[in-house]
């Protein structure tokens, strides 16, 4: 495909991907192209390798991230994969390829090759890395080693890139006119663009040259994910100066990239009091004529370590309810060290309940019969049903099964005391003529 999906769509031509997302979004065809056209929703997908078709974006269904990838730490190549495995059989829609540690190229080709999910990563990751090695320091990263990592990445199948094209030297100025930041700087890639910057006394290359930026991953179909390189890492620095220009300007961004007939998408925005996520959304959305979300947490609060997964859950789900699009999960390792497979299994189980219980309110038609028929299955004591409905029937069945009542008809927790059970026979009748039975 000499094209990609927005070209297409401008044109008026379905493309399959096209005709699977509305068949299973439940939507018309000319909707999905006519959204695609308008840069509401993208298909991360990259013409050298095929992938399970993924929709993101406006009137979807929020779809979840899982991020894996080595550190400097620890490296294991198999492990790492194990992750990807997981994370896709706990239900994850996407995934992100981070690693820092080790041989990159080896390990996003193995981790591409083990997962039929549409697979990101962060460039300037292996960029700074390169120079580092090839240079002997980070900061004399060139515009030929960056931009010609980002084509090999493409080419190696990558689907979507988180690029910090969004990061300028009057970003940085807010950043330092308002006295810096009490959670400091907590992007990697961001962090390191600062320094470069500041260190060579020059702009991002990524937002001087982003016209070449979108012309590389044009040439595959990848979608570019403008990087939150600025996100607030404390609730008490959401919506500062530093913050707030940078989602400008990515606003600005993903609508010239779109008109260049790029795919694009716009991340934000970190830690986030419960009570701004909202505004947030709102302002992503009008600055960028409703450019996909892609939301890093949000976490509404800096002090659950060990639990940051129940915290980013509660902001995702808030986040889903108002529009956000795509939800990077959390895991119970966040802030402390690099996940296990079985952080990254909670974490994108968690992520797909908050996902859930936000599109409960934003998408309701879509997603209430299959609350309506868990609660009638319970109503019940219909087991089986209720295992069928459950969001995770493996875990619920297990769970079950671990401590079996006397009386299969009840659970444990209540048992010759069960309401639903007692209750029965009182609206017996008035059940068999309802709408509800």
């Amino acid at each position: 495909m000499d094209r990609t999906q927005v070209e297409l769509a401008v044109e008026g031509i379905t493309t399959p991907e096209m005709e699977h997302t509305a068949s299973v979004e439940g939507l018309s065809v000319d909707l999905v192209r006519e959204r695609i056209a308008n840069g509401q929703i993208v298909i991360p997908s990259n013409k050298n390798r095929k992938c399970n078709v993924v929709a993101i974006g406006n009137g979807l269904t929020t779809k979840i991230n899982a991020s894996i990838g080595t550190s400097t730490d620890i490296v294991d190549i198999d492990a790492e994969v194990r992750k990807a495995v997981a994370a896709q059989n706990a239900g994850a829609d996407t995934l992100m390829e981070l690693s820092v540690g080790g041989n990159l190229d080896k390990i996003r080709r193995e981790v591409i090759a083990a997962v039929d999910l549409p697979v990101g990563n962060v460039p300037l990751y292996q960029a700074f890395c390169e120079a580092n090695r090839k240079y002997g320091h980070p900061n004399r990263l060139d515009d030929a080693l960056l931009f010609d990592l980002i084509e090999q990445q493409c080419a190696d199948g990558i689907t979507f890139m988180a690029i910090h094209c969004g990061i300028n030297l009057y970003t940085i100025e807010r950043l330092e006119k308002q006295g810096y930041r009490y959670g400091g700087l907590v992007s990697k890639g961001g962090t390191f663009m600062v320094d470069w910057m500041k260190s060579n006394k020059k702009e991002n290359p990524l937002y001087e040259k982003f016209d070449r930026v979108v012309s590389i991953l044009k040439k595959y179909d990848v979608v570019l994910s403008l990087g939150n390189g600025l996100r607030a890492g404390a609730i008490a620095d959401s919506f500062d100066r530093a913050m707030i220009q940078e989602l400008l300007i990515n606003c600005e961004l993903a609508e010239e990239g779109r008109r260049m007939g790029c795919q694009m998408m716009v991340e934000g925005p970190g830690h986030v009091p419960l009570d701004e996520i909202e505004a947030n959304i709102i302002l992503q959305k009008r600055m960028s004529n409703h450019a996909p979300y892609y939301m890093l947490g949000p976490l509404p609060t800096d002090i659950g370590a060990a639990y940051d997964h129940v915290v980013a859950a509660i902001g995702a789900a808030q986040s889903a309810r108002y529009g956000a699009d795509l939800i990077c999960y959390i895991t119970p390792a966040e802030h402390l060290a690099l996940p296990t497979e079985a952080d990254v299994i909670e974490g994108v189980k968690v992520a797909k309940l908050a996902a859930h219980i936000g599109d409960l309110s934003k998408l309701p038609e879509k997603t209430l019969p299959r609350d309506i028929a868990m609660s009638k299955a319970r109503r019940d004591s219909n087991w089986e049903g209720q295992f069928t409905h459950a969001l995770f029937p493996e875990d619920a069945e297990r769970i079950r099964s671990e401590r079996s009542p006397s009386d299969s008809k009840v659970c444990t927790m209540c048992g010759e005391f069960c309401a639903n059970r007692a209750s029965a026979h009182i609206f017996e009748e008035t059940l068999r003529n309802s709408v509800k039975a």
